[in-house]
């Protein structure tokens, strides 16, 4: 009979300290939303330590066991994988778990260039970061909106997918002049970012000018410079006049004022000038002058030929000439 009393006193003792030993047992869910809080139950008596490591610090408590672990939406704020540690005694539970980002609640938007000539394919670029609202990236497939538009234009709109938390596209300016507002946003949210990107005139088009001599010199002016979607290129737009004859090579570099360039040139027998922009060219204007012999009496003439443009005759060709102008 004591035999079997002390058997039965062996088991007890067994299973108490089974019981003991995983008193403290955790019970935490795998996976938690960013700001999600949890509460632990735990079971059995004694103090207890219980500890939260996670990315964004150490939490430490003293507790008694059979009373819950509350963990406050604070301490999981940030994403990234969490092992909490109970700890009564000699004996200890570990559990770890992950906190994954909330649900999308803001973006960070950056928009390249700030200025940019019109109608030009692919030259605007939008990257959006979607963060949660605990600035956690949120790495889960989202939909990002995009939209460029100018004044009294419609806007052009594109939607990508972001991956890993970046979405990123690339639109075409528009062909007006202004102050284009590119905006990133998230569907059926209140979330937006608006930047500004300034379009202005392209590259000149359809350059030509107009030759006029003078007494002493030749005056050439520009007809009034746009691109080629219409718009006026901007004040201060360098136009190159060239004038090539046998003494070799004339530049003259004119700012454009109020939407015209002008410039004066040396004087010639025979010269041919040209006019451009930048990598642009515009048209060629030759000018031939035909001095006073013995039997003119001094009078002289210049004919102004044209290639590809205009010239035209405005003025004396010296003191006692006169100037008349051909058209090739």
């Amino acid at each position: 009979m004591s035999k079997l009393a002390y058997i039965l006193l062996a088991l007890a003792a067994c299973f108490f300290a089974s019981y003991v030993a995983h008193a403290g047992e955790l019970n935490i869910p795998n996976q938690l939303s960013a700001g999600q809080g949890f509460s632990i139950p735990t079971s059995g008596t004694g103090a207890a330590t219980f500890y939260l490591i996670g990315p964004g610090g150490v939490v430490k408590r003293i507790l008694h066991l059979g009373d819950a672990v509350n963990v406050a939406a604070e301490e999981t704020r940030a994403a990234g994988r969490y092992v909490a540690v109970l700890r009564s005694g000699d004996s200890s539970d570990t559990k770890v778990f992950f906190v994954t980002p909330a649900k999308p609640a803001a973006l960070n938007f950056l928009a390249r260039p700030s200025r940019v000539p019109t109608a030009r394919p692919d030259a605007i670029s939008g990257v959006a970061f979607v963060f949660d609202g605990y600035k956690n990236l949120v790495l889960a497939p989202v939909p990002v909106n995009f939209s460029l538009s100018l004044e009294k234009s419609a806007p052009a709109s594109r939607t990508v997918p972001a991956k890993n938390g970046i979405a990123w596209v690339q639109m075409a300016s528009g062909r007006s002049q202004g102050a284009g507002q590119f905006v990133a946003s998230l569907p059926a949210t209140d979330v937006s970012v608006r930047r500004v990107v300034q379009q202005v005139a392209g590259d000149a088009c359809n350059l030509h000018m107009k030759a006029q001599t003078m007494a002493r010199t030749i005056v050439v002016e520009t007809d009034p410079i746009r691109d080629c979607s219409g718009n006026a290129v901007p004040d201060g737009t360098i136009v190159t006049f060239t004038e090539t004859d046998s003494r070799g090579l004339s530049t003259v570099d004119a700012r454009v004022k109020r939407g015209i360039a002008s410039a004066e040139l040396p004087l010639s027998e025979n010269a041919t000038i040209a006019v451009a922009s930048g990598v642009v060219l515009g048209n060629e204007v030759h000018i031939s002058w035909a001095s006073p012999g013995n039997g003119s009496a001094g009078v002289g003439r210049a004919n102004l030929k044209f290639k590809d443009g205009i010239a035209t005759d405005g003025g004396r060709a010296n003191a006692e000439g006169s100037a008349t102008g051909g058209r090739e």
